[in-house]
């Protein structure tokens, strides 16, 4: 059977191809048989001398291209899932700014530095333009002339060009790039991700994932995307649980929940956003601090995020829930916080949520706030942890301990993080906003 995959590369020879719409995942619970998860590993054998040697007189090919335009209101998950997964892939990304200036502030309010301005992108020829949504955001990118000429030149001359959410209604369809095309527009076709010709599109911040893989196997290959999708945990809906919890406590609280989000140089940016952008969906107050000297960071995939506050002026507040991201460099960096170390030694005797995402419950365990805990991380860290790991699991809530696996799951992890404060209905209702499949009860 071919890979799913596959037919990205090599649609089926319609005007408008329907791209890889993942089965939906069954709505399992936690007491349900559980299979172990399929390896991650793939041998490869060992480059032999004659290929060393001709991969050194070979030059390397250019790296692709890639543009990335961002406005005041532009959907934030959006965005830096792009830049993210593409940059992972080995693209050139470049975020540029259609305002005055480089910083941003995105639809739920997080502040992302662009690399360069529109203007310094008028005269570069691109593999791939990507239009993230958001409102206002689209309609600004719609607005900029500059931006305009880009892509409907990249349309002309039969290069990739794409994008998503509110973007193929409010942007292309002004510019006439929507002839004869079928576009997934937030709820216009069933698919997630829709491929007509050069022109892919998408529904929302919840299929972003696709989205983006989508243009890793164009451009890359379909077994570069399949490599990619293994590495950012995507895959996993049909072998892993959605969430297990042990140890059930209500998070029951009398006020609007309040959650801090500590970031530094190297965490990754994909996961700090995506919980910034869910949480506040639901109208849970999210401070992002840095524990850096500067409330600028550069994420693990050189993103520029602006945080709320530093880590010292957020320390005078008491928070529901800290909630730590990985990226190996960023979550060490959170470790050797002093303030950081303070906080959540507090959270933990009072009582109070915390947890972490990815390589973070590392950082948890060597803090000496696991102890008996059951939690889920990284498969590259697992090993590492002394405590109860449940691995068939995306999210597991162990009292008021909450922990992620990867960066793939970070969706299902902001979503378990709005039932246990707010309820499954608000959980369920900020799912269907972002086009996210999830589990009716």
């Amino acid at each position: 059977m071919l890979s799913p995959l596959h037919s990205l590369l090599y649609p089926a020879p319609h005007p408008a191809t329907e791209i890889w719409a993942p089965p939906r995942p069954p709505n399992r619970s936690s007491h349900s048989p559980l299979r172990p998860p399929p390896s991650r590993s793939v041998a490869r054998a060992a480059p032999t001398l004659s290929a060393a040697a001709t991969a050194v007189s070979s030059p390397a090919p250019p790296k692709k291209k890639v543009l990335v335009p961002i406005a005041m209101g532009t959907e934030e998950m959006e965005a830096v899932i792009l830049a993210g997964v593409l940059r992972r892939a080995g693209a050139d990304v470049t975020l540029a700014s259609v305002e005055d200036g480089l910083e941003v502030e995105a639809s739920c309010g997080s502040r992302i530095v662009a690399d360069t301005h529109i203007a310094a992108c008028a005269d570069q020829v691109f593999d791939l333009v990507a239009l993230p949504g958001g409102m206002p955001g689209s309609v600004r990118l719609r607005d900029s002339e500059i931006l305009q000429r880009i892509t409907v030149t990249q349309a002309e001359e039969k290069r990739l060009y794409g994008a998503i959410c509110a973007a193929p209604a409010v942007v292309l369809m002004p510019w006439g790039l929507h002839k004869r095309r079928k576009l997934p527009t937030f709820r216009a076709v069933e698919s997630n991700v829709q491929v007509s010709g050069e022109l892919t599109t998408s529904r929302g911040p919840g299929t972003t994932f696709q989205f983006a893989l989508s243009f890793v196997a164009q451009m890359f290959g379909p077994q570069a995307a399949e490599d990619m999708e293994r590495t950012l945990m995507t895959q996993l809906d049909d072998d892993l649980e959605r969430s297990t919890e042990v140890n059930e406590l209500a998070w029951s609280l009398d006020h609007n929940p309040r959650v801090l989000i500590p970031i530094a140089n190297g965490s990754e940016e994909m996961e700090v956003i995506t919980l910034v952008d869910i949480l506040r969906r639901a109208k849970i107050n999210v401070v992002l601090a840095s524990v850096e000297k500067s409330k600028h960071i550069i994420g693990s995939q050189r993103m520029k995020i602006g945080a709320d506050k530093c880590i010292m002026s957020a320390s005078d507040s008491k928070y529901d829930l800290i909630i730590l991201p990985g990226g190996p460099a960023g979550a060490e960096r959170l470790h050797r916080c002093r303030t950081l170390k303070k906080l959540l030694k507090e959270q933990k005797q009072a009582g109070r949520m915390y947890g972490g995402v990815c390589s973070s419950p590392k950082i948890l365990q060597q803090q000496g706030l696991l102890g008996d805990k059951a939690v889920t991380a990284h498969p590259a860290i697992v090993n590492e942890l002394t405590c109860k790991v449940i691995d068939q699991s995306k999210v597991v809530i162990d009292g008021n301990l909450i922990t992620g696996k990867g960066l793939g799951t970070v969706v299902d992890l902001s979503l378990a993080i709005i039932r246990k404060f707010c309820g499954h209905g608000r959980a369920k209702g900020v799912a269907n906003g972002i086009v996210f499949e999830y589990p009716k009860s």
